[in-house]
C-alpha cells in the first residue's frame, strides 16, 4: 500500500531533523508493508530574519529572555537528538540564518529525484557542524554534497524560479492551520504535529492505509459529474 508523507518543516528546527530520524524507523519498521513516500515541504519560523541572517546569541537572548535560557532549550534538544544519532553541536552555531534560499533549493532538489538527501546534508550542516547556510556559497557546497548539481542550483538562484512556489506552499500551510513545525499529513488524511515518536506513525500509516481502502471501495462524482466508476 502506498503511503504519502508530507512533511512541513523549517531546515533550522531540531525538532524536525529529530522528527525525519523517527520518521525513518518507522519507515524501515513497515518495510514490505508499505511504499512510504515522503515529499519535504516549507515553512519558515522567521520569515522576517534577514537574507544575511542574525548573530545566534543575540537573537536567541532576545527571543527567549537570555542566553541562559537558550542554552537550557538546547541542552534538551541535544539529549534527545543523541537517543537519535544526531550529534547536535550548538557550540558551532554561531548565526540563525534566513532559510528561504534553502527552501528553495529543497523544492529543486524533489524536482531532481534527490530532495531527502539534500534536507539531510542542510540539516547536517547547520545543526553538526555550524555551517551558516545563509552565505550562498556554503549553501550551495551543502546541496551538491546532497546530490543536486551545484552549477544548475546556482543558475537557480540567481534566478526567479521557484519563488512563487515557495511563498505559495508555505501561504497554504498556514490556511491548513499549520502553526507549528514539523508537521505530517499522510495520505491526505492523518495529520501528526511534532517529532513523534515511531510507534505514532505506524499507527498513522496503517490508519490512512484503510482510509484509502474505503475510499477505493466507493465510487465518487467528479467536478464535472462524472462517477469514477
Amino acid at each position: 500500500m502506498a503511503v504519502n508523507v508530507a512533511v512541513t518543516s523549517d531546515v533550522i528546527c531540531p525538532w524536525c531533523y529529530i522528527g525525519k530520524r523517527r520518521l525513518e524507523k518507522a519507515i524501515a519498521a513497515c518495510q514490505g508493508q508499505h511504499d512510504v513516500r515522503v515529499r519535504w515541504h516549507p515553512f519558515q519560523l522567521n520569515p522576517h530574519m534577514p537574507k544575511e541572517g542574525m548573530n545566534r546569541k543575540e537573537y536567541r537572548t532576545a527571543k527567549f529572555g537570555s542566553w541562559e535560557r537558550s542554552l537550557a532549550l538546547d541542552a534538551q534538544v541535544a539529549e534527545a537528538g543523541q537517543a537519535e544519532g544526531i550529534p547536535f553541536d550548538y557550540a558551532k552555531v554561531m548565526r540563525t540564518p534566513n532559510t528561504f534560499d534553502a527552501h528553495r533549493l529543497i523544492w529543486l532538489a524533489h524536482r531532481d529525484g534527490v530532495q531527502d538527501a539534500v534536507v539531510e546534508a542542510v540539516f547536517r550542516a547547520y545543526f553538526t557542524e555550524g555551517r551558516d547556510i545563509s552565505r550562498s556559497a556554503v549553501l550551495l557546497d551543502v546541496v551538491a554534497e546532497g546530490g543536486l548539481d551545484r552549477k544548475r542550483a546556482e543558475t537557480f538562484l540567481n534566478g526567479d524560479e521557484g519563488l512563487a512556489a515557495i511563498r505559495a506552499a508555505e501561504e497554504q500551510a498556514r490556511r491548513g492551520g499549520v502553526q507549528g513545525v514539523p508537521y505530517f499529513l499522510i495520505n491526505g488524511t492523518m495529520a501528526l504535529s511534532g517529532a513523534r515518536e515511531p510507534s505514532a506513525f505506524l499507527d498513522a500509516f496503517e490508519q490512512a492505509a484503510v482510509t484509502s481502502e474505503d475510499e477505493g471501495s466507493a465510487c465518487k462524482i467528479g467536478p464535472g459529474g462524472e462517477p469514477s466508476c
